[in-house]
């Protein structure tokens, strides 16, 4: 074992875009293309909701990281206050679920990029843009502080942008898009037998919406993750946390908002993105291009998060002794490059998934399908483990620096919301029935690696980070 540690090289401007920017991604740009198809303007309730239940998870997790800025994320806190098997559990789900989100992302860059390339074959661009993100990551974490500052910098500053431009033709000058009006929300378009209603598709297309919107907000507890190697953990997580309501109503709800206030949602297709539609089909197709592109970096920035998030929470399992000890290992920039290779063989597999499933749609929702089961034991892990923390902190008279809001009522309100997803994605053709009966089968398996592991005696809990 060497004595190597992880730098604590992330600025206070990175950790606040790289939790800035984990809230726009994919599930934003792509994703909520399926969410509204199934609920209609109604999912901007459905937006508001999940939201305000990342929100708490994100709390939740604030306040421990602010207590103690550990490698490993809410895992360790698992392991030391709830349990060994809790702490296992939790870092090797996480570690699958970005895996998985690395895939979905890297399908939907190839997705973007046929745009442009329509003839592209998407497994060629997923290839490319594997082997650029990876080579970023295994140089020093400032370098992916960096680069992932500036991703978040053009997909923010697009979306804005975008709002304000939204606005403008909505309030100033309606000519623009003469069909353009706020009441595309709750009227069909004048002339048209659209779909009309605020709940155009009734109670029920909001609720089997929820597993697709909660997808959105799958990237927010990467500021968990950046806390081990932030500068000045216990100023930064609290002010990068209590952005996250802002960033939901602004991002999501605002955006969305605009969008369908533009263009009547009845015109959307589930298969493509609903911002370089719109922006396509009412004339502005220049604007398509660049929000393509922004799209692109989207996605980018979300998949460049997964292979850091990926390597350090590895990286955390073993020094836990959750994980063989060549994970721990960390080379002369002190990068966990043993453990993000194992992460990038993996992810690797993206490449075939689009060569033998052509149609970008089918492999991104398989994909997406395995991250939201996956998404569903992560947040139901946070929740539980911060009831321990807190049980241990009032025990022994601990005031916490950044006490969560709602304790504990929110922890057992964001747990029957994961039972609730469960539910709705069990659904008979709902499409995400495998992924909901993988979950246990999941926690078996996870639990027969523990019992290995644990006979190995790969126990390296006490060794300080």
């Amino acid at each position: 074992m060497n004595d190597r540690k992880l730098h604590r090289a992330l600025k206070n401007r990175h950790i606040q875009l790289i939790a800035l920017g984990g809230a726009v991604g994919t599930g934003l740009f792509l994703g909520t293309g399926s969410a509204i198809f199934l609920a209609g303007p109604s999912v901007l309730v459905g937006y508001a909701i999940v939201g305000f239940l990342a929100f708490l998870i994100m709390r939740q997790l604030g306040e421990m990281m602010t207590e103690e800025p550990q490698a490993g994320s809410f895992s360790y806190f698992a392991y030391k206050y709830w349990g060994d098997f809790a702490g296992f559990l939790a870092g090797w789900n996480y570690w699958i679920l970005y895996v998985m989100v690395s895939i979905s992302e890297l399908t939907a860059v190839a997705a973007y990029m046929q745009f442009w390339f329509p003839e592209l074959p998407t497994w060629i661009s997923a290839l490319i843009f594997f082997v650029i993100i990876n080579i970023i990551n295994f140089s020093t974490v400032k370098v992916f502080g960096e680069v992932e500052f500036w991703f978040s910098i053009i997909k923010i500053s697009a979306i804005i942008a975008m709002i304000i431009f939204g606005l403008y033709i909505l309030f100033i000058n309606t000519s623009l898009v003469p069909d353009a009006t706020i009441k595309n929300l709750w009227e069909a378009p004048i002339g048209m037998d659209g779909k009309s209603g605020f709940f155009a598709n009734g109670l029920y297309g909001l609720v089997i919406a929820i597993p697709i919107i909660m997808f959105s907000f799958g990237g927010l507890e990467l500021v968990g993750i950046a806390a081990a190697e932030a500068d000045n953990p216990k100023k930064t997580i609290p002010k990068a946390t209590n952005q996250v309501l802002f960033r939901i109503l602004v991002f999501y709800i605002g955006t969305i908002a605009v969008l369908l206030s533009l263009y009547h949602w009845s015109n959307l297709t589930k298969e493509s993105s609903p911002f370089t539609l719109i922006f396509t089909d009412i004339g502005f197709k220049h604007v398509a291009g660049i929000l393509n592109f922004v799209i692109l970096t989207a996605a980018l920035s979300v998949f460049n998060s997964g292979v850091y998030a990926t390597s350090r929470m590895l990286f955390g399992l073993s020094y836990q002794g959750n994980a063989p000890k060549v994970f721990s290992k960390l080379n002369i920039r002190a990068v966990p490059t043993a453990a993000m290779g194992l992460a990038a063989l993996l992810t690797f597999m993206v490449v075939p998934l689009n060569y033998f499933l052509p149609n970008w749609n089918e492999a991104f929702k398989q994909a997406m399908s395995v991250v939201v089961a996956a998404l569903v034991i992560n947040w139901a892990m946070i929740s539980l483990a911060h009831l321990f923390f807190r049980k241990n902190k009032d025990k022994n008279g601990v005031k916490t620096l950044f006490p969560t809001i709602l304790y504990p009522f929110g922890n057992y309100l964001c747990l029957a919301f994961v039972v609730f997803v469960l539910v709705v994605m069990a659904t008979p053709n709902f499409g995400m029935f495998y992924s909901v009966l993988a979950v246990p089968i999941w926690i078996v398996f996870v639990y027969s690696l523990y019992i290995i592991f644990k006979k190995k005696k790969y126990n390296l809990w006490k060794l300080k980070l």
